[in-house]
């Protein structure tokens, strides 16, 4: 008999089983990395974000950043873009590939982003916020989502006016990043703000910012009341967080399979060249704090192919084993 669970919450119609969730990150939350967070308990999957002109002339970049593993559902594509006509039919386009939910970014802060009006650029014009917003309802099946930032900068807080914006138009949901576009991550993560918003809109609203350890979860949810959070920066190298466990309580051999599983799963989505290019900034943060593993990454940054890869990690591995023999014997 199948376990009966209960949604956390709903995006719109979308059912959503858990209150945590990997943040999207370009260069980061590709199909590999989130299919292992949704393994150890992310509710749902956010693709790194995608430019409506990359999709509108079919870039192959672009396409791959959306491909999914079903098993990842609820999927979440996540498109930005300054022009209302180019992203409405954009977002059009990838509908045919089948994701659950289409998301605006409003939160980027990257200069060639942000500076064409386009990611948290599009948080000076709520009003125009509202006219992409309602497009995408109005010729969408899927819900519309959106994620956003505090405001540009300090004086320009509008976040309970972009907000309010968001649901009046029609969005399902909320994402929402603790700090300024100006900020960018430095700084401390305001929670009050995103209490502020959770308590003026009715659609759920996810927290997102400064959420580091497993603690930190129930801390946001009780400071906010936000319905789940987002995890980012402090998923890379540590996606056992979404199963409720922090670093320091992961072994050294968990982490060993990981990098083997993980490396695995990068080769067979990107081949074998730059499956292992790319999983060398996720190698450095699994192995960060490991004991006497500073030797190993050294190597590891030098190799090309799988078997390099293996072989290094296989060494260390017998390395501490025969350390842990000795010092038990």
């Amino acid at each position: 008999m199948n376990e009966q669970r209960t949604p956390t919450f709903f995006v719109r119609d979308i059912p959503v089983y858990g209150d945590k969730i990997l943040s999207p990150m370009a260069g980061f939350s590709d199909m590999p990395f989130r299919a292992i967070c949704r393994s150890f308990g992310s509710a749902m999957s956010y693709t790194e974000f995608v430019s409506v002109e990359s999709i509108l002339f079919a870039n192959p970049k672009a396409h791959k950043r959306l491909e999914y593993d079903p098993a990842e559902r609820p999927v979440v594509f996540q498109i930005f873009g300054a022009d209302v006509d180019l992203i409405v039919r954009a977002a059009e386009k990838i509908q045919a590939m089948h994701p659950d939910i289409i998301d605006l970014n409003m939160g980027c802060s990257a200069r060639n982003v942000a500076g064409r009006g386009a990611g948290a650029g599009l948080l000076k014009n709520p009003r125009k916020i509202g006219e992409i917003i309602r497009a995408l309802v109005k010729t969408l099946d899927v819900p519309v989502t959106g994620k956003i930032r505090l405001g540009w900068d300090g004086d320009s807080l509008n976040y309970l006016e972009v907000a309010k914006t968001l649901e009046d138009s029609g969005a399902s949901a909320i994402a929402v990043h603790g700090r300024t576009k100006s900020q960018a991550y430095r700084g401390t993560a305001n929670w009050d703000a995103i209490a502020e918003i959770k308590q003026a809109v009715g659609i759920p609203v996810i927290g997102n910012g400064d959420v580091k350890r497993v603690e930190d979860v129930a801390r946001m949810k009780a400071h906010t009341g936000c319905d789940a959070v987002m995890i980012g920066r402090a998923a890379i190298g540590n996606p056992w967080i979404f199963a409720g466990k922090n670093i320091e309580a992961v072994t050294i051999a968990e982490k060993i399979a990981l990098i083997r599983r993980h490396l695995r799963a990068n080769i067979e989505f990107y081949g074998e060249h730059w499956g292992v290019i790319l999983f060398r900034k996720h190698v450095v943060k699994y192995t960060k704090g490991m004991f006497g593993s500073a030797k190993m990454r050294a190597e590891l940054m030098t190799c090309t192919t799988a078997d390099e890869f293996v072989d290094v990690v296989a060494r260390y591995e017998a390395a501490i084993a025969a350390i842990e023999r000795d010092g038990n014997g």
